[in-house]
């Protein structure tokens, strides 16, 4: 009789609620963002005793706060502790989503039917586009669905706000705690000790998610990036300490780029969190928004988690960067752009492409109207010019009319020199018209021709 005893499941401890076991390893525990796409370019999810930092330097929009609801709302629904940072931690958590259907309302059910109807309209579009022969293919697919981490990632809505009583219920029963900023000491320092304490006195059987939506906001008083680097430090060194716990920011739209930090701003941050995306929206840049319509911005990865392996799980089982066996049919087909784009209903991540024709979603039959745009930006004169010939049987030449274009800023040599010849030509006289013969032929004297 053998020795040797398979593992089982049952002689492994109980993981906490709303988390598993990562597929890259089998030491690591995961948990989701809220997000399926992003949990999709995370491997999986976001590793317990990880950091996530979200930076999204657009001062118009506000997509770092997004991911943070989803993180929050996450959270609630799974039965894990939250703990919210922020100036008023209350009003973000009642400004967060929730679950379709869970809080009905005739705001949530108008915009459930206009979906509806929407999907409708799109399907019906569909058919009339697309020929018959490729009704039965499938769609071109360039996000991932919720159906892979169904057990894991719940279905939110934008358009769905949390119930107050479930928001209550958390607050009584601890599940939410918030921490409010304090800019009359050391704002730094004191969260950190209000981490801690909220970590020691917990227990490994609930997960405990920190979220910070917006660090170096003006409540957090005059930071310096040095502080912003000793708090990002402090934040991971407690999170490995405490393996049941995670924690996701965002950064202030103002330090989200080199310009605050200095240069290697945002590569220190990504050194010092486990895991680090940088979200640029198009909306300081018309030209990428029309040349991009279908998304709202492009997507960076600096750093991924890999909190017990060498390389991230990312590399090996992310569907969206495009590295994974099953992204490509060779085994991996290069890592992909990424993009993300806001609809009504959810936020998603996906792979960055041009659409049909180029970036054109119709087929046309006339320019564009970014190159007619282009094009009347750019103001030019033309000059005619006319060259006359004679109309001889040896030497006929046709009139031509030939149109120089040049800049009104720029004038080449080689316009020029053009201008000069042509001048020339038109300047010589023409030569005259010779007459033409005119023979005659006898029909009784056949020998005999009259010119």
């Amino acid at each position: 009789m053998s020795s040797f005893k398979r593992k089982t499941l049952s002689g492994r401890a109980t993981l906490p609620q709303g988390t598993r076991l990562s597929p890259f390893s089998t030491s690591t525990v995961i948990t989701s963002t809220g997000i399926p796409s992003l949990d999709d370019i995370l491997g999986g999810g976001l590793p317990l005793s990880c950091s996530l930092a979200v930076l999204a330097p657009d001062h118009h929009s506000a997509y770092g706060e997004l991911v943070q609801k989803y993180f929050v709302a996450q959270g609630l629904a799974s039965g894990q502790k939250v703990c919210i940072i922020h100036d008023e931690s209350l009003r973000f958590a009642r400004e967060g989503i929730w679950m379709a259907g869970s809080n009905p309302s005739k705001p949530s059910q108008a915009s459930t039917t206009e979906d509806a109807d929407d999907e409708r309209v799109s399907q019906h579009e569909d058919k009339i586009k697309i020929a018959w022969r490729y009704e039965q293919m499938k769609k071109f697919q360039t996000t991932v669905s919720n159906s892979l981490n169904g057990d894991l990632c719940m279905a939110f809505d934008l358009t769905c706000r949390i119930p107050t009583a479930a928001l209550d219920a958390a607050q009584q029963s601890a599940q939410l705690i918030p921490i409010d900023v304090d800019i009359s000491e050391d704002g730094t320092t004191g969260v950190i000790e209000q981490i801690e304490k909220l970590l020691s006195n917990g227990t490994n059987a609930h997960a405990v998610r920190i979220c910070i939506p917006a660090l170096g906001s003006p409540h957090w008083g005059d930071m310096q990036p040095s502080t912003v680097l000793t708090l990002l430090h402090s934040l991971r060194r407690l999170l490995h300490r405490y393996t049941n716990a995670c924690a996701s920011l965002s950064l202030a739209p103002h330090m989200c780029t080199d310009t605050w930090g200095g240069p290697g701003w945002v590569q220190k941050v990504g050194w010092l969190t486990d895991a680090a995306i940088s979200m640029s929206a198009f909306g300081a840049n018309p030209s990428l928004s029309s040349l991009f319509p279908s998304h709202h911005g492009m997507v960076q990865i600096l750093t991924l988690p890999a909190p017990h392996t060498i390389l991230p799980a990312s590399d090996k089982y992310s569907t969206l960067r495009g590295l994974s066996s099953a992204a490509g049919a060779m085994g991996g087909s290069g890592e992909n752009n990424l993009a993300f784009k806001c609809m009504r209903k959810r936020l998603i991540f996906e792979t960055l492409h041009l659409d049909l024709e180029g970036g054109v979603t119709e087929r046309r039959t006339t320019p564009s109207s970014n190159a007619m745009a282009l094009d009347a930006s750019m103001v030019h004169e033309t000059m005619p010019v006319t060259v006359i010939s004679t109309e001889g049987r040896k030497d006929s030449r046709a009139t031509v009319e030939i149109e120089f274009e040049r800049s009104k800023d720029v004038v080449s040599d080689a316009h020029t020199r053009a201008m000069a010849d042509a001048t020339a030509a038109d300047s010589v006289p023409a030569k005259p018209k010779k007459p033409k013969k005119k023979v005659a032929f006898h029909s009784e004297r056949p020998d005999l021709y009259d010119f």
